[in-house]
């Protein structure tokens, strides 16, 4: 009987501290997904190497993410699938060809990556892949006419 309570105890213990963000951390609801990272740790990593990074940018332009037919109008219930499949990018595309001369700077992405990372294997703990699937590809069409609009 005290092992069984003691047993219980524990899981409970374990469950709570599971969904605790870690110290830093605030928890974000992306729709349907809740995750708990820390803003402030990479904003500062992204603060301290942000104008060296734009200094290199070719295409100052261009801005992918502050179109208004962008993030700001996605609605709540596709925030999860839309925030995974960017973590995907910049976890898959970005960070691994954004090395420079710099150590620090290196240090500075390779923080921000890891960051990303992490919430990357957390959304994919609670995203529903066929439905995401499927949404996206529901959506082609808005993709192609993006495309042609170009």
């Amino acid at each position: 009987m005290k092992g069984s309570r003691l047993l219980l105890c524990l899981c409970s213990v374990s469950c709570w501290l599971n969904l605790m963000p870690a110290a830093g951390n605030k928890i974000f609801r992306f729709g349907p997904c809740r995750v708990s990272m820390s803003m402030a740790e990479i904003r500062s990593g992204f603060t301290a190497i942000k104008a060296n990074i734009q200094a290199r940018d070719p295409v100052r332009t261009l801005s992918i993410l502050s179109h208004p037919h962008s993030l700001h109008k996605v609605k709540s219930s596709d925030r999860c699938c839309i925030i995974h499949h960017l973590f995907n990018f910049y976890v898959d595309k970005v960070f691994k060809h954004c090395k420079t001369e710099d150590s620090f700077i290196n240090r500075k992405i390779s923080s921000i990556a890891n960051s990303f990372l992490s919430v990357k294997r957390k959304l994919e703990q609670c995203l529903n892949v066929t439905s995401a699937a499927m949404k996206s590809l529901g959506e082609l069409d808005i993709l192609l006419d993006w495309m042609e609009k170009s």
